[in-house]
């Protein structure tokens, strides 16, 4: 029985230390495209670190059960989903480089360009057609783009 006990604590330990080495990996990364989906700064990102946390636990949950599945792909996939199913609460942001664009628009974007997600997982992801991935995302960036013009010329 004491073995038995023994056996599962080992087992409960080398779990933990294998899920805190992907975390000191990866938390650092998916806080930023936490961030940058919430429109938040990187100072103030209270909703960002709230999405990381929630998304990090469930791959916690399920870290046992991963078998050939990417934990990184995961925990991303964990965040998109649930700001997609929240945003409409957080829809402006607060000053974050994103805050231009729609939600929609920021997890294209995040998911396109930042984390380099395939179009057909993104719109599998979403729900979405591939076109309409690539019209929101070119949409986005024709949008970043005329805001940072205009940004620069009136700094001028």
């Amino acid at each position: 029985m004491r073995e038995q006990q023994r056996g599962r604590s080992a087992e409960h330990a080398h779990r933990t230390r294998e899920f805190d080495a992907f975390v000191a990996g990866a938390a650092g990364r998916l806080l930023h495209a936490a961030t940058l989906l919430t429109a938040e700064t990187r100072a103030r990102n209270p909703y960002a670190q709230a999405l990381l946390t929630t998304a990090l636990a469930h791959t916690y949950a399920v870290w046992d059960r991963l078998r050939d599945e990417d934990p990184y792909d995961l925990a991303r996939r964990d965040l998109a989903a649930r700001f997609a199913r929240t945003a409409w609460r957080h829809h402006g942001g607060q000053g974050g480089v994103l805050a231009v664009l729609s939600p929609q628009e920021r997890l294209v974007v995040v998911l396109r360009l930042y984390e380099g997600v395939a179009e057909e997982q993104v719109a599998a992801l979403l729900g979405l057609s591939e076109p309409r991935v690539r019209a929101i995302c070119a949409r986005s960036v024709a949008t970043l783009r005329s805001t940072a013009r205009r940004d620069t010329g009136a700094a001028a």
